[in-house]
C-alpha cells in the first residue's frame, strides 16, 4: 500500500524485523528521558515461538518506509484470551512509533485496522505492548523524567496524531511518586490496629521454596485483579515467563505475602528500577554493556510498587496498609530514596486516595485510546 511518498510494508524478513526494532532508537535519538528497551529482551518478546502470549494471540507488524528509511511502525494484535474473558471483539495496536506526520500515522493505523477487521474485530484499543500486563498507553503528562521499570515513555505528539486518526480517550492511568521516605505515624497506628483486628501476618518471598511461592503468586494475582478494567488472567506459562525475566532483579524483602489465620489473602511486589541501569547501557549488554550493568545495578536509587492486591473478601480490611508499611520499611532499610506507585486506573478512587494519603504525588498520566471499526 502506498501513501504519497512512502510505503507501508508488512514485516516479513529478518532485516525488516531488525529495522522495526531499531527504529525506536532513531525516533528518540537525543531525548534525555527515553529509556531504551533491552534489545535481546524485545526480540524475545516479539518472537512468536518463544513468547507464551502467542499461544492465545496473533500479531502482524508493519513499517512505514520513505526513501529506504523507516519513518513509522505499528503492530496489530488480537488477544483471543482477552476477548473470551470480556466477551468482546477488541483488537489492539501496539509498538507504535512515528515521525510527527499525520499522513504516516493514518497509513499505519489504517493498515493495522484493516488486518484487525479481517480477523473479525470491531474495536481497537491501544497502545498495548503486547498485553495489559506489560507496557501500555501513551504518556499524557510527565515528559520531564524517565519512566520506571515496565512503564512507557512516548512522544508528546502521539496522542494528537491518534486523535487526528479518529481515536478517542478510552482510559487514563495514573502514577504517583513518593520521595519523602519514612512512614507517617498515622499509618503505623492503623497498621497495628489492622494486625490485631485481622490477625494478619506479612512474610517475604521465600527463596528456598521458590516454586511454591511462585504458584501462590499465580493464585492470588489472578484472584485479586479479576474485576479490574482491562484485566485478563495470566496463564501458567505467561507467569513463568514473567518470573524468569524478573528473577535476576527481584528482592525478597520487597516481595510480600499477607496471610490471615495462615491463609494467603494478598501480595505486594515492588521492583528496583532497573531502568536506571538499562539507560546507562543503552539497552545493550554486548559487547561491554554487562560491565556497566554490574556497576550501576548497585546504585539504583528507586523502586516501583507494581503489584498490590488482595482477594475480594479482604479489600476493605486495611491489609493493603500493612503491606505498604512493611514495603516502605524494607525500602528504607535497603537504601532506596523514592518509590513510584503505578499504574492506577484514573477512576480507582480507593487506591488513588490511599497513595495520596501515604505521601504520593500524582506526577505522570498515561492514556489508552480506542476506535470502533
Amino acid at each position: 500500500m502506498s501513501f504519497k511518498s512512502f510505503q507501508i510494508k508488512k514485516v516479513e524478513t529478518k532485516k525488516e524485523f531488525k529495522k522495526f526494532i531499531d527504529f525506536a532508537w532513531e525516533i528518540y535519538k537525543g531525548n534525555p528521558y527515553w529509556v531504551p528497551p533491552m534489545l535481546m529482551e524485545v526480540k524475545r518478546r516479539l518472537n512468536k515461538d518463544k513468547n507464551p502470549f502467542f499461544k492465545h494471540a496473533e500479531m502482524e507488524m508493519f513499517i512505514a518506509v520513505k526513501e529506504k528509511k523507516i519513518v513509522g511502525r505499528i503492530a496489530a494484535i488480537v488477544n483471543h484470551r482477552y476477548n473470551e474473558f470480556h466477551h468482546e471483539k477488541t483488537g489492539n495496536f501496539g509498538m507504535f512509533e512515528c515521525i510527527n506526520d499525520v499522513e504516516v500515522a493514518k497509513a499505519l493505523f489504517s493498515e493495522a485496522e484493516k488486518w484487525l477487521k479481517e480477523k473479525g474485530m470491531d474495536k481497537v484499543l491501544g497502545p498495548v505492548n503486547l498485553n495489559m500486563n506489560e507496557e501500555c498507553a501513551f504518556l499524557l503528562e510527565g515528559f520531564d523524567s524517565s519512566p520506571t521499570i515496565l512503564m512507557p515513555y512516548t512522544h508528546k505528539y502521539y496522542i494528537e496524531l491518534s486523535e487526528k486518526c479518529g481515536y478517542k480517550k478510552s482510559k487514563d492511568l495514573h502514577a504517583y511518586l513518593k520521595d519523602n521516605v519514612g512512614v507517617e505515624s498515622r499509618i503505623s497506628k492503623l497498621v497495628e490496629r489492622v494486625r490485631t483486628n485481622e490477625n494478619v501476618v506479612i512474610r517475604k518471598f521465600n527463596k528456598k521454596r521458590f516454586n511454591e511461592d511462585v504458584a501462590l503468586f499465580k493464585e492470588i494475582y489472578n484472584a485479586a485483579w479479576e474485576l479490574n478494567w482491562g484485566f485478563v488472567p495470566m496463564t501458567e506459562d505467561e507467569i513463568d515467563y514473567m518470573v524468569k525475566d524478573l528473577k535476576p532483579i527481584y528482592i525478597p524483602d520487597l516481595f510480600l505475602f499477607a496471610e490471615v489465620n495462615g491463609e494467603p489473602v494478598g501480595l505486594s511486589m515492588t521492583l528496583p528500577d532497573i531502568n536506571f541501569v538499562i539507560k546507562k547501557i543503552n539497552g545493550k549488554l554486548l559487547p561491554f554493556g554487562w560491565l556497566k550493568f554490574i556497576l550501576y545495578r548497585r546504585k539504583m536509587p528507586g523502586v516501583r510498587a507494581i503489584v498490590f492486591g488482595l482477594k475480594k473478601d479482604y479489600r476493605r480490611t486495611g491489609i493493603n496498609a500493612v503491606l505498604y508499611y512493611e514495603t516502605e520499611q524494607a525500602g528504607v532499610r535497603l537504601g532506596f530514596k523514592w518509590c513510584e506507585m503505578s499504574w492506577n486506573l484514573e477512576d480507582n478512587e480507593l487506591i488513588n486516595r490511599f497513595d495520596e494519603a501515604v505521601g504520593g504525588k500524582l506526577y505522570k498520566k498515561y492514556r489508552l485510546v480506542e476506535r470502533y471499526l
